[in-house]
């Protein structure tokens, strides 16, 4: 295992406290706030200590209601709203300073049997066709600001293969379509639940972009506003993070300053493991 997924392991690790909450620490990784896939993923990791054993994560809706700072801890309070025979539903709120910045609330389930369908997993060439972002940062280190230098060319948790290339300082319109390859950096313990929130984790990470691709602006252009509003996943069978995963992003549609994108995402043998929406603010700032 990586030192860096070592590390991210330890970040989603919170520390129950004596007043009921759970704390988790911050991540800098030189971004203006919190990034959200750290926050949804710490949530995950709070609710999963008031769930029976037996139940996973079928799916879960979250709202960024404030962004986080990187240099502060989180707190996580955990609401237990039910638990029924096969179902087990959890709230959490995340707070910095007294202030709630993020809601999740998650639904948790029983394995059971049922009808099976699902799309069919796009005909992608495999991850050993494609380079790493990491690989592809590095060409352009010497034009990234010092601190996303750091996240972008240091060692990863998560291993990210992008099919389609945008450069970030020169963007064209494109498609609004993207196929990135992820998998964690590193084998990872048998642990459904562990799987699920590291999905989470890595879910948020090249997702609303892909709402620019249309637009010939990125991350970097001067003056746009990007930031989450909402994102929630359907997890529809089993997950393992540390074996290849096609996420098959599309962006629809984007009006009144919002964009929306999802995702499907599948195992290397064709599986729909899992299904993410995500909305956000896209826009220039006034």
């Amino acid at each position: 295992m990586s030192q860096a997924l070592t590390e991210l392991l330890d970040l989603l690790q919170l520390q129950p406290q004596p007043d009921g909450l759970y704390l988790g620490n911050s991540q800098n990784l030189g971004l203006p706030q919190v990034y959200g896939g750290q926050v949804i993923g710490q949530a995950l990791s709070a609710a999963r200590y008031t769930v029976e054993a037996d139940r996973n994560v079928h799916s879960f809706h979250s709202y960024f209601l404030h962004p986080g700072d990187p240099e502060q801890p989180i707190y996580y309070d955990v609401e237990t709203l039910r638990d029924g025979r096969s179902f087990s539903t959890r709230r959490v709120k995340a707070m910095q300073g007294n202030r709630p910045i993020f809601y999740l609330t998650a639904s948790y389930q029983q394995a059971a049997e049922g009808f099976e369908h699902q799309n069919t997993m796009p005909a992608i060439p495999g991850p050993d066709e494609f380079v790493s972002e990491r690989q592809i940062a590095a060409k352009v280190a010497h034009l990234l600001p010092e601190p996303l230098k750091s996240t972008f060319c240091g060692d990863r948790p998560i291993e990210v293969r992008p099919v389609n290339v945008v450069n970030p300082l020169q963007p064209e319109k494109t498609d609004p379509i993207q196929y990135l390859w992820i998998r964690a950096n590193g084998e990872l313990p048998d642990n459904q639940l562990l799987h699920q929130y590291l999905l989470g984790y890595a879910s948020d990470w090249g997702f609303l972009v892909t709402a620019l691709h249309p637009h010939g602006v990125s991350l970097m252009t001067p003056n746009l506003q990007v930031a989450t509003i909402d994102h929630s996943i359907w997890y529809h069978r089993p997950v393992k993070m540390d074996e290849w995963l096609l996420f098959a992003i599309e962006s629809p549609t984007a009006s009144n300053g919002r964009g929306l994108v999802k995702g499907e995402i599948y195992s290397r043998d064709g599986r729909l493991v899992a299904t993410a929406v995500q909305e956000g603010v896209i826009r220039y700032k006034n």
